[in-house]
């Protein structure tokens, strides 16, 4: 059996996933990947709680709901831009949701490395990207934005245009503020507050 043509990503008015849908998928993440404690976190700042994203990344019951919530956002800038080509994550973390979101999508994706490789083709982008492509980003927990400004800046460095970064969970630190300062629209599926997260 062959596996159908590809005629491209539809952009129809984007669906809307019902308030007790998205509540639940909160509780669900929360459940899975909230940790009390001491933490230092990517951006060197310490915090009392720890939301370890391979613990709702890895499972498959959260990851599927999810990549719906991130195909309705890309479907909305794509109504609001023109359209989009390709989806990007980075890795570690961003790799599975932006897996899914492709299988969702049907929009190709490209992979950011943390460091270009030192074998092979020695490359940091992973995936075909032309100049001009219209991206969007998928980060899974962001703080200050400053993973996913870096991999925004490889991708551009390729010729990308970087419509939006989409994040899992905004830990309302700054990412937003961050990000629409270097010209990017910025998106979370949920915040902090939305996992049970007040302090």
């Amino acid at each position: 059996m062959g596996i159908p043509a590809d005629h491209g990503p539809s952009y129809g008015s984007p669906m809307t996933t019902p308030a007790a849908v998205r509540e639940d998928l909160a509780r669900a993440i929360a459940g899975a990947s909230l940790l009390r404690g001491e933490f230092k976190l990517r951006s060197g700042r310490t915090s009392s709680y720890y939301l370890d994203k391979y613990r709702f990344s890895t499972r498959p019951e959260i990851l599927r709901p999810l990549a719906s919530l991130f195909a309705e956002r890309i479907a909305a800038i794509a109504n609001d831009a023109g359209g989009v080509d390709r989806l990007a994550g980075a890795e570690l973390g961003g790799i599975p949701l932006v897996a899914a979101a492709c299988l969702e999508t049907g929009h190709p994706t490209l992979f950011v490395r943390n460091a270009k490789k030192d074998y092979g083709t020695a490359k940091q982008l992973e995936g075909e990207v032309n100049p001009g492509d219209r991206v969007v980003f998928l980060e899974d927990v962001a703080t200050t934005g400053g993973q996913a400004l870096e991999a925004v800046g490889v991708l551009r460095d390729a010729g990308a245009e970087v419509l939006a970064v989409i994040c899992t969970i905004d830990r309302l630190e700054g990412a937003r503020a961050n990000i629409e300062a270097a010209g990017l629209r910025f998106e979370a599926l949920f915040t902090k507050r939305d996992l049970g997260v007040d302090d």
